[in-house]
């Protein structure tokens, strides 16, 4: 992959630390730019009180001078401001004694009992303190500048919330650039049926209970040839489907029709192709989602994941006690009802790394004076036969 990156942090930590190497030189990068999109991070209805205490303001540490990035590793980060209230539980110094708000009782379907039996924690805070979504603040940073990148080549990105429990929204998403204009006017960012998603939260909250769903995520402005068939990890889908599957409660990860090809005949299945002027060819269709055989078609590239409910409810699930042995109610730790129009942005994020990396892959170039002149010319005779 050409671009490397890493995160360091924990929820109630003291910072997130995030790291991204690769970058081309040239490209304009400002701490406002990631901020707006940290922003869009925090919306949603359905999120829990964390997002009225974290501002996620973006520090650039490196990799930038005068607005412009070096070509260097770009370090960034994001203080956490409910450490103030956890200084004692998460301080690094050694202390004597039983820590505070220690986790005795796994939550199902969260981190919590692996991360014990792996790691040998006996304090499951351990474990739920990275495992939390929280880290995904400094994921969006960082592909918020692969974003960028990705714009600067004429790319747009935009997602929605396709379904939220059993209501759908199942409309056409429109234009990849606008998608996000559209979206982000409503709480729960979907196009339609937003009332019906707000109320189906509401239902849930007072139950105590979570809610999961589908989200949406769409390139457009796609060049044709990324990715490649020649070898099994050089497909594109693999590092999308590889992305999205690395989002907190993410189960299952689709490109254009995904799951529903299954059902089709072939004759249902596939883009069919028609002339174009100047020796292109043009699809009369995208079932494929923009791509096929592991290479990007030049067509708006789809991609949808399905997210499990949150696994932290007010009203918690049977579990065991680890330190008696005993039955018990599961752990209950802040947490939100709804993350889907969070999630939403977060895969915009993960997508925008696996194709900026993918450009750069095809194109190379360490400075943006290298890489744009060869984007544009592959626009223009690349895509013909």
């Amino acid at each position: 992959m050409a671009l490397r990156f890493l995160t360091a942090g924990e929820s109630h930590g003291v910072a997130l630390v995030g790291i991204i190497e690769g970058m081309p030189a040239g490209l304009a990068l400002t701490a406002e730019y990631l901020q707006a999109q940290a922003a869009r991070r925090k919306l949603g209805f359905g999120r829990g009180g964390r997002q009225k205490i974290e501002t996620d303001e973006v520090r650039i540490l490196s990799g930038v001078r005068r607005g412009f990035t070096l070509g260097s590793p770009i370090a960034l980060l994001i203080e956490n401001r409910d450490f103030a209230n956890w200084r004692d539980v998460m301080r690094v110094e050694p202390a004597r004694g039983e820590a505070r708000r220690r986790v005795d009782v796994p939550r199902p379907g969260h981190a919590d009992l692996g991360g014990a039996l792996k790691y040998r924690h006996q304090d499951m805070r351990d474990v739920l303190e990275r495992a939390s979504a929280r880290e995904t603040a400094m994921r969006v940073a960082l592909g918020s500048a692969a974003r960028r990148l990705l714009e600067g080549l004429g790319v747009a990105l935009g997602s929605r919330v396709a379904a939220l429990g059993p209501v759908a929204d199942d409309s056409d998403y429109g234009d990849a650039k606008t998608l996000n204009a559209r979206a982000d006017r409503s709480p729960v960012r979907s196009l339609r049926r937003s009332r019906e998603m707000a109320a189906f939260i509401d239902g849930a909250r007072g139950a105590g209970d979570t809610v999961g769903g589908v989200i949406e995520v769409v390139a457009g402005g796609m060049p044709t040839g990324l990715g490649s068939y020649a070898q099994w990890d050089r497909r594109i889908e693999g590092p999308i489907a590889s992305a999205f599957m690395s989002l907190n409660g993410v189960k299952g990860v689709e490109i254009g029709l995904g799951f529903g090809a299954a059902g089709r005949p072939g004759s249902k299945a596939h883009d069919e192709y028609a002339p174009a002027p100047a020796g292109r060819v043009r699809f009369l269709s995208n079932r494929s989602g923009g791509i096929d055989g592991g290479i990007t078609t030049g067509q708006d590239l789809v991609v949808r994941a399905a997210m499990k409910p949150l696994a932290t409810l007010m009203r918690p699930l049977r579990s065991v006690d680890l330190r008696t042995g005993k039955s018990a109610s599961a752990h209950v730790e802040r947490s939100d009802v709804c993350a889907l129009p969070s999630a939403a942005v977060i895969g915009e994020a993960l997508l925008a790394l696996v194709l900026a990396s993918a450009v750069l892959d095809k194109f190379g170039g360490d400075s943006m004076d290298e890489l744009l002149p060869r984007v544009r010319q592959w626009r223009k005779t690349g895509t013909s036969i």
